[in-house]
């Protein structure tokens, strides 16, 4: 029993590390020589990449840090496909059911490993385009039900972080609405109210009407 739940705390270990690769921060050391938690919104994700260094570096960076969930969950599932891992677990365990909650909690473990990174003094962004490949990874409808709702908002009102919001609502709805296990609606939820609080700036600058839209420049704070 201790060398299985051994295993778990390293498919967890390893989903934050996966979280916690600061692709903003290295972008804007690489290409501008500047900490971009020092500009813009302070974060490291796609957004402010994008208008603090360009388009194509804050689409790299989106890419990635998809990518970085997807990997998050992708890496959980094959670690427990192992035949040596599945022949390992002990009696009264059922290995799929082990699975089904395993998942929700590497998916956990990498949207808390991007915005508080190991590797830039637990800093880091909001977890939204992390939380997005881990969407699609779990259930590629929820995360593109979740990309369209971010998609439309950001098309009307042009605002990145409400489109966010939303996408971390609609994610939360789908995965309820659609019938998926109960540890990935508490992982929905769980994620979806982290990704709204991370947002708590952007929110109150929603209710006060200054938030920028796509074009604008961040007000550095």
């Amino acid at each position: 029993m201790a060398v299985w739940f051994g295993y778990s705390i390293l498919v967890l270990i390893v989903a934050y590390l996966c979280g916690s690769i600061p692709t903003g921060y290295w972008t804007g050391q690489l290409l501008k020589g500047i900490d971009i938690r020092e500009h813009g919104s302070k974060s490291t994700g796609a957004t402010n990449v994008l208008r603090t260094i360009g388009k194509l570096p804050a689409l790299a960076v989106l890419l990635i840090d998809i990518g970085k969930g997807v990997a998050a969950i992708a890496f959980t599932r094959w670690f427990y496909s192992l035949p040596s891992i599945i022949a390992s677990a002990p009696a009264g365990i059922d290995s799929q059911t082990w699975l089904d909650w395993m998942v929700p909690l590497a998916a956990l473990a990498a949207l808390l490993g991007h915005s508080r990174s190991i590797w830039i003094q637990f800093t880091g962004g909001k977890s939204v385009a992390t939380g997005l490949g881990v969407f699609l990874a779990m259930s590629w409808q929820v995360g593109l039900g979740a990309l369209a709702g971010f998609g439309l908002v950001l098309a009307l009102a042009r605002i990145v972080s409400l489109g966010s919001i939303v996408a971390a609502i609609v994610g939360m709805g789908l995965m309820i609405g659609l019938g998926y296990p109960l540890p990935y609606q508490l992982m929905a939820i769980v994620g979806g109210l982290f990704v709204i609080w991370r947002h708590q700036a952007n929110i109150r600058r929603l209710l006060a009407g200054t938030e920028p839209r796509i074009g604008q420049k961040q007000i550095e704070s």
